[in-house]
């Protein structure tokens, strides 16, 4: 170990802050979007949530926050091609699955989330293929669900931090990549540059490299420079999500934005801070990584569900009873994704995909050198250690 590095059990309050954050979303999405789930204004239905609800798109700083972290644990002492391997075993069985579930939802009921600007070439079965590699705002189709667009900002992250990886990940070259990261951006902002905004996405990047910066301090320990580079992003955020914010026509007040915003990235970040400093250790337990091991599967299908839940079962029933069972049909169906989707096939995916590495690492073309064992399963040293502490993937 270098410097003050301290070992430390796996940090489970991660997995708490990840569900928090997935629950806070799904709410949003069912009493505050300007989706026509309810047939009124959803600010109408929930009136009582509407004060709260109206900030829940600010969940997304805290997965960002969150990923920088989790991320930067994931990689550390792993090449390039293993952090690859782990993010598309994490990412893909039960993205592929939700992908299917939104065009099956589609063809049963016709429900589906509304397209884009063209329907005819936008429209949902349109959609499916380019859906299917993740890739598709970039290749400018929209998501199967318009929570898909957090899944692209993430793989921007994933690519830069590919390159870090590939470099060489340091505690210096970390702190070095993260202030050019961060200047880098604005001055992406300043002089206008859409290429380098793109590939530097510096209205979420405080958030990305906030989470770095404190998983440093987790790991080494505190610093001026660590702190001052978790401050800034803490301001830039801020400013960046009250950038975003409009007046609610029902709260009518537009003072209480240049509050709020600024005061919910703040409790992110403070929470955060806690955390990176050991001062949740308290929340550590097995319900944690259990209920963390819901979020993925419960962020990518909440809009699918809800939608058939509350648009079937509105006519019918009280409003609060088809919001508990939009929330409880939406999270066994997330139990029901992990159970029989993601753990019969990650073990399998990740198999096949270390297997295609240590065939690719052992010679420049590609295919095994040599014909004995050892050369279809590749090098003793093909696999990198893991990392000395186990973070939960996410």
């Amino acid at each position: 170990m270098t410097l003050d590095e301290r070992p430390a059990p796996r940090l489970r309050e991660l997995d708490l802050l990840r569900f928090l954050a997935a629950v806070v979303v799904m709410l949003y999405a069912y009493t505050r979007r300007d989706r026509p789930l309810w047939g009124l204004g959803s600010g109408e239905v929930f009136p009582e949530l509407e004060a709260v609800a109206h900030f829940g798109g600010i969940a997304a700083d805290l997965f960002f926050v969150l990923s920088g972290f989790v991320i930067l644990m994931t990689v550390w002492d792993r090449r390039p091609g293993d952090f690859a391997r782990s993010r598309l075993v994490r990412l893909l069985p039960a993205y592929w699955f939700a992908v299917t579930l939104a065009v099956v939802v589609y063809l049963a009921t016709g429900q589906a989330d509304p397209a884009g600007p063209n329907e005819m070439y936008d429209g949902t079965l349109w959609r499916f293929l380019p859906n299917l590699t993740m890739l598709q705002e970039g290749a400018g189709f929209s998501g199967m669900e318009a929570g898909y667009w957090t899944l692209w900002v993430e793989l921007h992250f994933y690519a830069l931090i590919a390159l870090l990886s590939w470099w060489g990940i340091s505690y210096a070259r970390c702190v070095w990549f993260m202030s050019a990261w961060l200047l880098a951006g604005v001055y992406a902002q300043e002089g206008k540059s859409e290429i380098f905004q793109v590939l530097l996405m510096p209205d979420w990047a405080p958030c990305f490299i906030a989470g770095m910066a404190l998983f440093l301090v987790y790991r080494f320990g505190g610093n001026i420079v660590l702190w001052l580079l978790v401050g800034f992003c803490w301001a830039l955020a801020s400013y960046h999500r009250l950038r975003e914010f409009r007046p609610d026509p029902v709260l009518n007040d537009w003072t209480l934005y240049h509050w709020a915003a600024p005061l919910a990235v703040t409790l992110i970040f403070v929470v955060m801070a806690l955390v990176a400093t050991g001062r949740l250790g308290f929340l550590r337990g097995r319900w944690p990584t259990a209920l963390a091991a819901l979020t993925y599967p419960m962020y990518l299908m909440h809009e699918t569900i809800g939608r058939v839940v509350i648009v079937e079962l509105r006519p019918h029933l009280n409003r609060w009873a088809v919001l508990a069972l939009a929330v409880t049909a939406t999270v066994a169906a997330s139990y029901a994704v992990h159970r029989f989707v993601e753990r019969p096939l990650a073990p399998l995916m990740r198999t096949r995909i270390q297997q295609a590495l240590a065939r690719i690492r052992s010679g420049e073309d590609g295919r095994p050198a040599g014909d004995g064992p050892a050369a279809r399963t590749g090098p003793a040293d093909a696999v990198a250690p893991r990392p000395v502490h186990a973070p939960a993937e996410g």
